[in-house]
């Protein structure tokens, strides 16, 4: 639930599109994935060899594909990579419905998936990205290979009392109250804060990531749909947090049948790291990387860590050796 694009943490290219300037990892590609009412723009980082599984990454709120590009990196030599900007937000233009609840945006990552072909897939969410690809392994278990969830948003009994302030964006008029009391602030100022409550230690963040960081604050702050966006989508999250039966996450949770890798920060201010034995027992068979000093983007903080956890899962279960062999077969 990370309240605004974060600070990349690698070395970073421009190229031209026609929403501007965009900012991409040495290898990547940003291309339009365009469906019936609903353009996504999708990272790209094609794989170093043929013949590898296909992932997709799901970013959390108020951040963008970009969030994963470390991660991809790492995971260049173990899949094929693209990375989704959310509708509303990245370089994704927000949803002509204006729907940005949890279940648009599984039916928005569900519809993606469908129309490339790409699935079964190794899928990896943050956060809200989280939640998102929770619901769409229950629903669609034929989409998902395996499931990587780092910092899941998942319902708490307890908020955490940092993760307050995104949680009262839901409520009406919340947002254009904060727009006022905080639209003093620059840019940098406001990068700050967001990298203070999203990393365990900021002073992992190059002084070159943070730069790109602020450039990236200013250009979202300037867009129109930026509150509406981060509102709704606010409310989306605490709207999935109330739903109970079989469209309750926790419940989907027990759904998923693909082999799944849960990672959880033991300084996270936004999800609460005692979720984790919670997690671990509700998603069956599943595998738990507890790092107690990351925050809640361990996949930016600890890439390496994260890549190195993954390739273990797909050693132990034998995922990654069933896809390759069918994409051999293929050819």
């Amino acid at each position: 639930m990370s309240s605004t694009e974060l600070p990349g943490v690698r070395s970073t290219a421009e190229l031209s599109s026609p929403a501007g300037a965009v900012r991409l990892a040495d290898g990547e590609q940003l291309r339009t994935a365009a469906l019936p009412g609903l353009d996504l723009a999708v990272r790209v980082r094609p794989p170093r060899r043929t013949g590898l599984p296909p992932a997709l990454f799901v970013h959390g709120l108020g951040g963008s594909s970009q969030n994963w590009s470390a991660l991809m990196a790492q995971l260049a030599d173990t899949v094929d990579g693209e990375a989704v900007d959310l509708p509303g937000f990245g370089w994704s233009p927000p949803p002509s419905d204006r729907d940005y609840s949890v279940t648009a945006f599984a039916r928005a990552v569900i519809r993606h998936l469908d129309a490339a072909g790409r699935g079964p897939v190794h899928l990896f969410g943050n956060s809200l990205g989280g939640a998102v690809s929770t619901r769409v392994a229950a629903v669609r278990p034929d989409l998902v290979r395996t499931l990587t969830l780092v910092s899941p948003a998942l319902p708490e009994l307890r908020v955490q009392r940092s993760a307050v302030p995104t949680a009262l964006l839901a409520l009406p008029g919340v947002a254009g109250l904060f727009s006022r009391m905080t639209r003093g602030l620059t840019a940098e100022q406001r990068t700050r804060g967001v990298t203070d409550l999203c990393y365990g230690d900021p002073s992992r963040v190059t002084p070159e990531g943070f730069r790109n960081a602020v450039e990236e604050m200013e250009r979202r702050m300037a867009l129109p749909y930026f509150w509406d966006a981060m509102t709704r989508t606010s409310r989306g999250i605490v709207d999935a947090y109330t739903l109970g039966g079989q469209h309750g996450l926790w419940r989907q949770a027990q759904r998923v049948l693909a082999p799944s890798l849960l990672v959880y920060g033991g300084r996270d201010q936004l999800v609460s790291y005692r979720m984790a034995h919670k997690a671990a027992a509700s998603f069956r068979g599943s595998r738990l990387l507890c790092l107690p000093e990351a925050g809640h983007v361990a996949m930016m903080e600890y890439p390496e860590v994260v890549a190195a956890a993954f390739t273990e899962l797909l050693r132990d279960t034998g995922a990654g050796a069933a896809d390759r062999d069918t994409e051999e077969g293929r050819g």
